[in-house]
């Protein structure tokens, strides 16, 4: 069982109103402690911005939502039904992959659907491929679900039981691009199931394949979208805690954390001071390191993900046949990745991601438009200081212009850009959302522990501690928190 926080943690104070924050407040407060949520912004969300432009509702954070019933869980810890406060939308298909060979593939999370789309696409063996891979990654995600996603650790030697052994006999401490090439030999397939390895932070020939999880999560478990859009999510894990007892203050940001020897005995803000039992700190891994007044001591420093641009679009029309979900990928493959994590530069034939919600739900857009959102990743500001308040209007009119040719966007108008530097704005290290790398040596017990201090009372939660990046894993990181000071 994993250490918990010593001496009393009655007064919870959570600092940050992120999935994460929010997660570890539904979880404190369904065991009975005294929950004050402290949020810089106006309302819910960190990470998961929201942004209104021209009647256009947009969602500047994450757009892909998979295991709904994590939220499940954080509703029913205070006894609500996430159903009766968000309604999430399956999407068919997941997402559509498009190749700059010119063909599509439809991925559906349904196995018999997508062992026939696989066929038609790429044949018989590719098919055959397919199931056996699918098979895989449930194996592999049942391995991985609690012992390695779902738990806390304080030692390496933690890792070590049965479950470990499984984990090595899947194959899991190897190549993420060779697991994946066992079953399949199409190159374009290959790509679809395992692009989610930059988002880790790593390109999928370096990505350990226990990271397959990521596209079982996509690929075989489903992906939604909540009607009201993604800002839905955290307004509606807000009211479920303040219903449930939880004290929200917005517009606060926390200057510093008063401490009495080794544990904190207050928050203090510029206007007003929090008394507190336990501190959770669900903000990014910039703003907790300058909190806790340096970080703890590491044998090598971490290494940051790329990060993202981010232009969000108003669309007259959209293409015909377009998914919610759809990623164009270029004819570059592993040259890619070279230059947005090792060499600093620009994707010079990208991969994006477009996202267009409102084929799901109209109403986040005015009634002739369309809202879309196209993603590049890109070298974070460590690796490549990009002066982006004077390439940020150009690069995205090249993004554009790119999908354009793509024949995916049509007669679309940028609203807005995010880029590094907003992600900087927000406390995230190196201008990255997707915070730090989920190499080898930064997964599992090797990433920053969600408890830095053995003998304090201050717990971490958020995607730059365990288990690390992806609304799942963030979920995850505030019961895990909350666990460490469950009395």
């Amino acid at each position: 069982m994993a250490r918990r926080v010593r001496g009393r943690t009655d007064r919870v104070v959570v600092v940050g109103a992120g999935l994460s924050g929010l997660s570890a407040a539904l979880h404190l407060r369904g065991a009975g402690h005294e929950v004050t949520v402290l949020e810089r912004q106006p309302h819910p969300g960190g990470l998961a911005g929201r942004l209104d432009v021209a009647g256009h509702h947009i969602d500047t954070g994450p757009t892909v939502l998979t295991m709904p019933e994590l939220l499940d869980e954080a509703f029913a810890a205070v006894g609500e039904r996430r159903e009766d406060h968000l309604e999430l939308l399956p999407l068919h298909p997941a997402y559509r992959a498009s190749f700059a060979d010119g063909t599509a593939l439809d991925v559906h999370t349904d196995g018999e659907r997508m062992e026939q789309a696989v066929r038609d696409f790429a044949g018989g063996e590719e098919a055959r491929g397919y199931r056996d891979m699918r098979a895989w990654l449930t194996r592999l995600y049942e391995v991985e679900r609690d012992r390695f996603i779902g738990a806390s650790f304080d030692s390496p030697f933690d890792l070590v039981g049965p479950d470990l052994v499984a984990l090595t006999r899947l194959g899991g401490f190897g190549s993420l691009d060779r697991a994946v090439g066992k079953f399949l030999k199409d190159e374009r397939l290959r790509r679809v199931f395992t692009f989610q390895a930059l988002y880790a932070g790593v390109a999928p020939r370096d990505a350990l394949a226990a990271y397959a999880v990521i596209a079982y999560m996509d690929t075989v478990a489903g992906v939604w979208f909540p009607r009201g859009g993604m800002r839905a999510v955290p307004q509606a894990m807000a009211d479920a805690a303040a219903r449930a007892g939880v004290q929200f203050s917005y517009g606060v940001e926390v200057d510093d954390l008063e401490r009495t020897g080794s544990r904190v005995t207050a928050v203090r803000s510029t206007e007003a001071r929090f008394p507190c039992d336990a501190v959770v700190l669900a903000t990014g891994p910039g703003q907790s390191t300058r909190l806790l007044r340096g970080e703890p001591r590491r044998l090598r420093p971490l290494r940051w993900s790329p990060s993202a641009v981010v232009v969000h679009l108003s669309a007259r029309r959209v293409v015909d046949d377009l998914a919610h979900h759809t990623i164009s990928f270029g004819e570059q493959w592993n040259g890619t990745f070279d230059e947005i994590i090792r060499r600093g530069r620009l994707m010079s034939d990208p991969s994006l991601l477009l996202t267009t919600p409102t084929l799901t739900d109209p109403a986040l857009a005015p009634a002739d438009r369309h809202l879309q959102y196209l993603l590049a990743p890109c070298p974070n500001l460590d690796v490549a200081p990009i002066r982006w308040d004077v390439e940020a209007r150009r690069y995205a009119e090249e993004l554009v212009a790119e999908m354009t040719a793509r024949k995916l966007v049509a007669d679309a108008e940028p609203l807005a850009v995010v880029t590094p530097d907003d992600w900087a704005r927000e406390g995230q290290a190196a201008g990255t959302p997707f915070s730090a790398a989920h190499t080898f040596t930064q997964t599992g017990p090797f990433r920053p522990g969600n408890l830095p201090f053995r003998d304090g009372n201050v717990v971490l939660a958020g995607s730059g501690t365990t288990p690390g990046v992806g609304i799942p894993p963030v979920l995850i990181s505030g019961r895990l928190a909350a666990e460490r000071l469950r009395r």
